[in-house]
């Protein structure tokens, strides 16, 4: 029987401090990856009604199932929310994971891209990044970085590529469920 591990994702802001976590989720077994998936090496992790704990202390349940996408190197990570009429998409632009003893980090930059279901991506909470990087004294590296991680993850979008796929977020979660889910 294949194993799905559970693992923690943390995200944090530049200056160290922590964001969010999300505290159960299963990571999908490497032998069960799509093949496209497989060949970036991404982490595909799967959650449903997971606790989330604010930077403050607050926890709160999430609402819908999601599939979430790290692929190692990469400047953003991409979570396939799986609403009642379809697969939306929440895409952080964020470091490149670091993921060790079943612990996923990555720093959050603020700038997001969302993609409502048959719909244009939207680029959102870009006053957000721009005060913080100002607060957080953002380096020009960090600024260039995030910028090319902001066009790859358009480029994905615009492109139809990986993680971009309906079909396997659902064959993700459905296999998941059917393992996990219903225990």
């Amino acid at each position: 029987m294949t194993t799905y591990r559970p693992c923690v994702i943390k995200s944090f802001k530049n200056n160290g401090h922590l964001h969010r976590m999300w505290l159960e989720n299963w990571q999908v077994p490497s032998e069960l990856l799509a093949p496209e998936h497989a060949a970036e090496a991404m982490h595909v992790f799967i959650n449903r009604q997971t606790p989330i704990q604010e930077a403050d202390g607050k926890q709160w349940i999430s609402r819908v199932p999601a599939v979430s996408f790290f692929i190692p190197g990469e400047w953003f990570n991409v979570v396939g929310l799986l609403e009642e009429h379809g697969v939306r998409y929440y895409c952080n632009v964020a470091s490149p994971l670091f993921f060790q003893n079943d612990v996923l980090t990555y720093i959050d930059y603020d700038l997001d891209v969302i993609v409502p279901r048959g719909g244009k991506p939207q680029i959102v909470d870009q006053e957000e990044y721009e005060l913080h990087k100002v607060a957080y004294h953002y380096s020009d590296e960090v600024n260039r970085k995030v910028m090319e991680g902001l066009q790859a993850l358009l480029s994905r979008i615009e492109n139809g590529d990986a993680p971009f796929k309906d079909e396997l977020i659902l064959a993700y979660f459905e296999a998941w469920n059917k393992q996990i889910g219903e225990v």
